[in-house]
């Protein structure tokens, strides 16, 4: 087997501060969370902000910037990944619904990368997908995604293309072979989210016969199913996510006290499978990037 990749996703935008004390909020937090992530043995950090007051997602660039500088300053080693997510929300309003309501967040291309032009991380998440996701509408249209891909690609960031069903890595596969975007990326599967592919291991199969040859790939589920999808995606030899952004318990019943927790039993599942779990600059190798550049 090869060196296994573990990402940790550290906050996410749900509604989960309130369910889990855990779940940093404020950019220190944060940024702490990814120091201790990588201590555990976490090669990426994937990165969202909050309102630091409320807690609420939040997509200001100076949450970000903040964060980022805490990290880089550390001389933590670990690899940055920002999410470019927010952005896609659509509900429809109930008078007209050619247009969103008032909860809809939606966002142009440009405003969605416009942190990630700024603050130059090694890898940002693009999201192929239009989707249901939960209560709303997940929205990712083709000339949207392409416009991003260019833009973040020509900051010299890598992005890592979120897929949450087969027709999504179709399309993604689309994008590569004719539009001239998504060169080299890492696909994360991403199962378990409503209403996207379960976290099975029929799903995870699937998807993973449908990426493009040679596609260096990693996977999560979400809840109940993050620690056996790791134990499946190494056995398959992808790399893994984990995080308090995709599951808050360390065992049932079991808050995680942090995203640390939850590394330490991923990369305890990757050893107990004879596999190994890659050093910040080993995934830099895998992924096809330079060496960490100097902050």
């Amino acid at each position: 087997m090869n060196k296994t990749i573990v990402t940790c996703a550290l906050t996410g935008n749900g509604d989960t501060p309130r369910l889990n004390p855990a779940v940093p909020v404020t950019p220190a937090q944060i940024a702490n969370e990814a120091i201790a992530a990588y201590e555990a043995g976490a090669s990426i950090a994937h990165i969202h902000v909050r309102d630091p007051k409320t807690g609420a997602p939040s997509t200001e660039l100076a949450l970000y910037a903040e964060v980022v500088s805490r990290i880089r300053e550390s001389g933590c080693p670990i690899l940055i990944n920002l999410t470019t997510g927010p952005g896609g929300g659509f509900y429809p309003s109930d008078e007209d619904p050619n247009k969103g309501s008032n909860e809809s967040t939606m966002m142009t291309p440009e405003a969605r990368v416009q942190h990630v032009l700024e603050l130059r991380p090694e890898i940002c998440s693009l999201d192929v997908a239009t989707m249901n996701f939960g209560k709303r509408a997940f929205v990712n249209v083709p000339d949207h995604l392409v416009k991003m891909a260019r833009l973040v690609e020509s900051a010299g960031v890598k992005p890592e293309i979120e897929v949450f069903d087969l027709g999504h890595v179709r399309l993604a596969r689309h994008l590569i072979e004719t539009q001239g975007v998504l060169e080299a990326p890492l696909f994360q599967l991403c199962l378990g989210v409503p209403w996207g592919a379960d976290a099975d291991t029929e799903s995870l199969l699937m998807m993973k016969r449908y990426l493009p040859d040679d596609a260096r790939w990693s996977a999560f589920g979400i809840s109940r199913a993050q620690f056996p999808i790791v134990a499946q995606s190494v056995i398959l030899g992808g790399h893994v996510r984990v995080g308090l952004e995709d599951n808050l318990y360390l065992g049932k019943g079991e808050l995680a006290p942090g995203n640390a927790a939850l590394v330490k039993r991923a990369v305890d599942i990757i050893t107990s499978m004879g596999a190994e779990v890659a050093t910040p600059d080993e995934a830099r190798s895998i992924l096809g990037l330079q060496p960490r550049r100097p902050h």
